[in-house]
């Protein structure tokens, strides 16, 4: 579609600052309105389920946690073809694979984004199922929301302000997950193990 504008999150919840694309995703869509032609997508972890999505835009911004070796909270954008090369050369976790290879894809049957960005974040902690983002990646979201935006405008997508409240039935991420729901109803470390079951991993000095 012509002049089509997709904004994607992409990454986990449940795992802390891996789910940095996906409440950007979230908060975007709390705090803006769009034009008409732009879609907002919680990736999620979908993978290949995604390839529609890439193959209709014109242009396409992706928001996702990437470990660039940097300092913690640490914003990277990449652009046009650099973006499925830099994805496959250090994943975090499958959904990366997955998404590298909608890209791939893409490129393959020629439907391609005209532009491409991807605004990634450097984590500081993923081993923490059902964990949140962490102060420096939440602190580092606001930022790349402000470049996402500009971004957008530049692109034709219109942003404003919200002018009235964002009905749970039009959000595109799940409202039992969203983010202050999330980490109020979470448990403590106390009394769920966010790291794996200590029953199965080896004990050491």
């Amino acid at each position: 579609m012509a002049n089509s504008i997709c904004v994607m999150g992409i990454g986990n919840v449940l795992w802390a600052d891996e789910g940095f694309g996906v409440r950007c995703i979230e908060a975007l869509q709390t705090r803006y309105e769009f034009a008409p032609h732009v879609q907002l997508i919680d990736g999620g972890t979908q993978g290949l389920y995604l390839i529609q999505h890439v193959q209709e835009a014109d242009s396409l911004m992706i928001f996702d946690a990437i470990d660039y070796g940097l300092a913690p909270g640490t914003l990277k954008l990449v652009e046009g073809e650099e973006v499925p090369r830099f994805m496959g050369a250090k994943k975090m976790s499958l959904h990366q694979t997955g998404f590298q290879e909608v890209l791939m894809l893409a490129q393959l049957t020629d439907k391609f984004p005209r532009r491409l960005l991807l605004i990634g974040c450097q984590p500081e902690h993923l081993e923490d199922y059902g964990g949140s983002l962490r102060p420096v990646v939440k602190q580092a979201m606001e930022e790349a929301l402000a470049l996402g935006v500009a971004r957008l405008s530049d692109w034709g997508a219109q942003p404003r302000q919200r002018s009235r409240p964002l009905d749970t039935r039009e959000a595109v991420t799940f409202a039992e997950l969203g983010l202050v729901a999330y980490e109020e109803a979470r448990p403590s470390e106390a009394l769920a193990c966010r790291s794996g079951d200590a029953r199965f991993f080896p004990q050491t000095a």
